[in-house]
């Protein structure tokens, strides 16, 4: 049996609670943004499963949830420890009457290239039955497969489980992240709006290369100045692989003029800028 739109789109965000009786906070959450900022796509291609792990793990933590336990259990890339769920969290909800209390959630993460099957999901569901949470959720850095959106129904509808079960896809987590750009940032998400940390050390690398270079004098001034013979041998060494990676033509362009020194000073600024320094930092 198919769900409408409307259910379809409840099964995939979590309830603020069971009774019904308050408003679905994260699920508008999820389904609203106050910025006018949005992301244009995620891209989690960098990331091994162990990485994208650990973005969920820091994804619920900053999504309001406590107590986010990593079930990893070994230091090794797999997780084979974690007893059908790889992260354990407990979120509080509150009562119109003023009442608090706790859900726990099992949430399993999967990171596949194509669409998540059925049978990816079967062993999360066999641990919940027997322990039983509130919540049982399955964050998927692509989508579920078409056959495991109609297993979980059929699940639900022949098992009626103690717990619900919801599934968050790429757009869900495209909104989380426009609301936690950090996040993206922190774990080298890539984005289509923004680059990723990976890019941005790779070309502050570069010109860094760069600006050392344009700084030190030309070889034949190497040898009127009172350094010691290795001093000047090292840098003469630094100067010919710096040539060698970006090519002396290239080099030259940027000490050719004011402006062109400028330039590269201020792209420089700007990179140091977003990774956290000052603007004016540009030491090399």
């Amino acid at each position: 049996m198919s769900t409408g739109p409307a259910e379809r789109a409840d099964e995939q965000t979590p309830e603020a609670g069971a009774g019904g009786d308050q408003p679905n906070e994260q699920a508008t959450e999820l389904a609203e943004s106050d910025d006018d900022f949005a992301l244009g796509s995620l891209n989690f291609d960098g990331l091994s499963p162990t990485d994208f792990e650990e973005f969920c793990f820091d994804l619920m933590a900053e999504s309001g949830f406590s107590n986010v336990d990593w079930r990893k259990g070994t230091p090794l890339p797999a997780s084979p420890s974690d007893r059908g769920r790889d992260l354990v969290a407990r979120r509080t909800l509150r009562d119109l009457d003023g009442h608090e209390y706790a859900e726990t959630w099992f949430v399993d993460c999967k990171h596949y290239e194509r669409g998540v099957p059925p049978d990816a999901l079967q062993g999360t569901l066999a641990w919940a039955t027997a322990e039983r949470p509130a919540v049982v959720l399955f964050i998927a850095s692509g989508y579920l497969t078409n056959g495991a959106k109609d297993w979980i129904e059929d699940y639900q509808r022949t098992n009626r489980p103690p717990f619900r079960i919801r599934v968050w896809e790429r757009p869900q987590l495209l909104r989380l992240v426009e609301k936690n750009l950090d996040l993206a940032f922190r774990h080298d998400v890539g984005t289509s709006t923004l680059r990723r940390v990976s890019e941005i050390l790779e070309a502050e690398s570069e010109l860094m290369d760069r600006l050392w270079y344009g700084r030190k004098p030309a070889d034949e001034e190497v040898d009127k100045l009172a350094w010691a013979d290795d001093i000047k041998a090292g840098m003469l060494a630094a100067k010919r692989r710096v040539e060698e990676q970006y090519g002396v033509e290239e080099l030259a362009k940027d000490v050719e003029s004011d402006w062109a020194w400028g330039y590269l000073s201020g792209r420089i600024s700007a990179l140091r800028w977003v990774l956290g320094d000052e603007w004016h930092m540009l030491d090399s």
